[in-house]
């Protein structure tokens, strides 16, 4: 499992494959917006900007936001967020809100002195804003709230391609990765823990109606699809995918079914919200089991709600791993995920993890009835590692990022 392997770079040419004739059309709202933006800051010289994703305010950017409004409501603050967004009433009933990436959002993000995000694409377009921020057009302040604990190398996050002034982390060990290995000046990367901690508490049912949630992350080389894509695998019928493969393979199996039936299961079956376009490939799966989708589910309510996490890679099972819940890891995949999305970090899932690392279908479900045997608990191993793991561990994250972006 020791695989040091990195994921192969894009081409300039890979890279603009993923162009769209939206991003040069805002090349016009930005030339228009900046010498407005320049009058504007006269008036407004400490105007805050927080996002999360264009349409969807669940992550830290929100739960800042809303500990703004409810601590500090004198800050002159902005969410951007598309008005087409199931959660744009809820941000707006908090404070004022903006159309993203409409003209006014322009201006908003040219003028505001902090620019804040749990997503690195959180600005009125990413790949125009991406031009001038790291090609030092646009020196503006920015901070990343994150969207989740680092474990993996991510080249895109480094200072050389972010340029962030503000980079949040959570945990020790994570905090020591990011400073000693993503190149960012000294006092740019702080340990705050994150924002939507603060609402992360188990309320699974203990008893009856139990709940799994399987939750794989994505995979970039089929949900963005280049010509790099078929150095790893042929993606042109989602079916033949290795992922497909392997979680419809778990999802189908007659085993499996009987399990949830015999310990009156539920399974919730949520796939990241890059690969959801495929969901429709997974219909027809037996008895207790739900396909669910964005925006009908939430992320963090489903982790709040169930009682064991099945994940592969994805950094949500650092927060299940928070809350003291039992987790397994399936990794069918493990060496194309390595070339083909993440390198590896300082985090290695059989050494570091909160659980139990499969690598196949059978060993997937033998751990999954064991589980069940132990009434859902988690080991104690994994609940000394999750003790370890964590620096916080109480209601003050949102205050400790405000007061760190403050101070910049």
């Amino acid at each position: 499992m020791e695989n040091k392997g990195k994921a192969k770079k894009e081409s300039f040419f890979q890279k603009l494959q993923r162009v769209r004739g939206k991003d040069i059309a805002h090349i016009f709202l930005f030339l228009l917006a900046w010498p407005i933006s320049f009058i504007y800051k006269r008036f407004r010289k400490n105007l805050w900007l927080i996002c999360d994703k264009e349409n969807e305010a669940r992550d830290n950017g929100y739960w800042l936001f809303r500990y703004i409004m409810e601590t500090h409501p004198e800050r002159d603050v902005i969410y951007a967020i598309n008005k087409r967004s199931p959660d744009y009433g809820r941000v707006k009933t908090l404070g004022r809100v903006v159309q993203f990436g409409s003209f006014l959002h322009w201006i908003y993000y040219l003028t505001a002195s902090k620019n804040i995000s749990s997503q690195k694409d959180g600005k009125p377009d990413a790949a125009v804003c991406y031009v001038l921020e790291v090609y030092g057009i646009l020196k503006n302040t920015r901070v990343f709230l994150q969207h989740g604990v680092i474990l993996n190398d991510l080249p895109f996050l480094h200072y050389k391609n972010a340029k962030m002034r503000l980079f949040i982390c959570s945990t020790e060990k994570e905090h020591q990765f990011v400073s000693g290995f993503f190149g960012y000046p000294k006092g740019h990367v702080v340990k705050t823990g994150l924002c939507r901690y603060d609402n992360l508490t188990d309320c699974s049912g203990h008893g009856e109606n139990r709940k799994i949630l399987v939750m794989p992350t994505w995979r970039d080389w089929i949900s963005n699809q280049t010509s790099r894509s078929y150095q790893y695998e042929d993606v042109s019928d989602f079916r033949n995918t290795t992922y497909f493969k392997g979680w419809m393979g778990f999802l189908a199996d007659d085993e499996l079914e009987n399990i949830l039936q015999e310990n009156h299961l539920e399974l919730i079956f949520y796939q990241h919200r890059g690969m959801q376009e495929f969901t429709s490939y997974f219909q027809g799966l037996g008895k207790g089991i739900k396909l669910a989708t964005w925006p009908e589910y939430d992320v963090q309510q489903l982790l709040r709600e169930c009682d064991l996490l099945i994940t592969d890679y994805s950094s949500i099972n650092i927060d299940f791993a928070y809350m003291k819940k039992p987790l397994l890891y399936y990794q069918f995949d493990y060496e194309m995920f390595r070339n083909g999305q993440y390198g590896e970090g300082y985090f290695n899932y059989e050494r570091d993890g909160f659980g139990k690392v499969c690598l196949n279908q059978q060993d997937l479900l033998g751990s999954l009835k064991e589980i069940i045997r132990e009434g859902f608990r988690m080991p104690s191993q994994y609940c000394s590692r999750a003790d370890g793991f964590f620096t916080f561990h109480d209601k003050n994250n949102c205050k400790r990022n405000y007061e760190a972006i403050c101070k910049i």
